[in-house]
């Protein structure tokens, strides 16, 4: 059995940061703060589930947290006047317990985010669409969008068969192995009348430039070389026996003066 990667956690650090950043000092105090991550995401991913949330970014900093929102529809998140993303704050301020700032970002293609396109297609099952005219359309407009490849597996009981089967679609090229390739990664579940079918989607957006980083060359320093020890001591003397004539001759001019 082939042992897979999940493109995003392959490329973090390199071309994708991370969706958590602070730091715990303590053990305890990372597990509760990941708990308290994991409760933030569920609640906003439930309330906002018509909103297509595919990203929830969530940055902390002593007792203050900044979470910040990726939606297809700023509308509905933001409400009239502010009003529900106002609602939203006081509602996270109290399953945290800390000052919580909310930032929206829209999504500007919608079409080449991977969760936001597999989500699609399982609102589409959902709705009895043919599940192979379902995965075409999605692929040809993430593709018209100006996606380098796309590739969608979805698994389950299609068209109500009795057995469950795979199917997938592939256009383009997804380079799973390239670490510069900018590919985004979804999942969605549909549940149907015959049970739940998955859905994986794969975009591959293009490469990323990355900067090269300089390499540091620690250059050797060339030590004099160290005297022998008979040398240093004739030249000491020497010094000490120079300097003795002068100072008995400068006394005895100054005695003949007198």
């Amino acid at each position: 059995m082939g042992q897979k990667v999940h493109p995003i956690g392959f490329r973090l650090g390199y071309i994708r940061n991370w969706d958590a950043r602070w730091y715990a000092e303590r053990k305890s105090d990372f597990r509760a703060l990941l708990k308290e991550d994991l409760a933030l995401r569920r609640y906003i991913h439930g309330r906002l589930a018509d909103a297509g949330v595919p990203r929830v970014e969530i940055e902390r900093s002593a007792n203050h947290i900044t979470v910040t929102i990726h939606t297809a529809k700023p509308g509905i998140v933001i409400g009239k006047q502010g009003a529900k993303v106002e609602d939203l704050r006081q509602q996270l301020e109290r399953l945290s317990a800390k000052r919580v700032r909310v930032n929206i970002n829209e999504v500007q293609r919608p079409e080449l985010d991977a969760y936001l396109v597999a989500r699609s297609i399982a609102d589409q099952l959902v709705r009895r669409v043919s599940f192979r005219r379902a995965i075409k359309q999605a692929v040809q407009r993430s593709i018209q969008r100006g996606a380098k490849g796309v590739k969608v597996v979805i698994a389950g009981r299609l068209g109500g068969s009795e057995m469950s089967r795979r199917e997938r679609e592939v256009q383009g090229k997804v380079p799973l192995h390239t670490l510069r390739a900018d590919i985004d990664f979804g999942i969605a579940e549909a549940e149907t009348t015959y049970g739940q079918i998955g859905v994986k989607v794969w975009v591959y957006r293009g490469d990323v430039t990355v900067p090269r980083r300089r390499r540091v060359v620690a250059v050797p320093v060339e030590e004099p070389p160290a005297e022998a020890p008979a040398a240093v001591e004739a030249a000491e003397g020497a010094e000490v026996a120079g300097a003795e004539p002068s100072t008995e001759g400068g006394a005895a001019s100054a005695m003949g003066g007198e």
